[in-house]
């Protein structure tokens, strides 16, 4: 057995364990998946099978989908029927502590000073998901604490939310380590994600977000596997496992190019989520970042 395969394995028991503490009982299977597990192993039925362990990017729903693998299919269709708020309490607590000892990535586990799991309100409709904690976050064990995270806020603020009324998380919850580099960050990789990405997925089926705003190339990478660029995919809904999803350029990017164009570009972003949400927009609030 490769030990890609084995890693998707494992991070299948554990999400099938993650919905089992959530109540859920059974999953829906398609014939096509059912026929993909008879399969031999290194032989998938139509084609070569996805080891990354996550649900694949679906296309909107106007559009027809691609295919997905069998762990992409059952991750989609086992979302488990809504919670509540007690339930997603003590699920959110229970996940939490497994986070919170987490040792799948040694390295990681042996530079982090602290786990950053999540913030904010676990009831909320709107979900920011970035890419990894930096080294303010590890200092505090909270996402967007930095400078990138200070201006975050403004932008949650902006839309009419606040910090403590939203669920602000990322796709690796440990700071990627920098060997020799006492500043700076790095990109996660992909099999880090990939390790890392079972404990998002059960964060979201315990919050059942209306919408999810994701932050920035790696997020969208480690969210949706698409790696077509920032630009190029930002402002144009996508889907995660039943889920609309609005790619949007990083907070770190707005601090390294303050032009108002670049700020217009994300605060129109903000604004297709504020209406996919229901939530009124007033004249001045739409027109935030024409005029210097």
């Amino acid at each position: 057995m490769s030990v890609g395969y084995q890693q998707l394995i494992e991070a299948t028991i554990q999400h099938l364990e993650d919905l089992k503490a959530q109540g859920a009982r059974f999953i829906n299977l398609s014939p096509e998946t059912l026929e993909g597990f008879a399969s031999p192993l290194g032989q998938p039925s139509g084609g070569t099978a996805d080891v990354s362990g996550r649900p694949q990017a679906v296309s909107p729903p106007t559009q027809s989908a691609p295919r997905s693998s069998p762990v992409a299919e059952a991750s989609a269709s086992s979302a488990p029927a809504p919670l509540n708020r007690e339930a997603k309490e003590t699920a959110m607590a229970g996940l939490r502590a497994r986070a919170m000892v987490c040792q799948k990535c040694p390295q990681l586990a042996a530079s982090r000073k602290n786990v950053v799991f999540g913030v904010g309100d676990i009831h909320s409709p709107l979900m920011f998901v970035g890419e990894a904690p930096g080294a303010d976050e590890d200092e505090r064990g909270e996402p967007f604490v930095g400078k990138a995270g200070q201006l975050l806020t403004k932008i949650v603020q902006t839309m009419g939310f606040t910090r403590d009324t939203v669920y602000i998380a990322n796709i690796l919850k440990c700071r990627p380590d920098t060997p020799g580099q006492a500043v700076g960050n790095r990109k996660p990789t992909a099999g880090e994600m990939k390790t890392c990405l079972p404990y998002l997925l059960a964060q979201l089926d315990i919050i059942q977000p209306k919408v999810i705003v994701a932050l920035g190339a790696t997020a969208v990478e480690g969210l949706l596997g698409e790696t077509g660029g920032i630009t190029r995919l930002r402002g144009h809904w996508r889907e995660f496992r039943g889920v609309p999803v609005m790619p949007t350029y990083h907070p770190a990017y707005l601090l390294r190019n303050e032009a108002l164009s670049e700020k217009r570009k994300v605060w129109e972003d903000m604004l297709q989520v504020l209406q996919l949400l229901g939530r009124p927009v007033g004249e001045k609030q739409r027109n935030y970042f024409l005029k210097a």
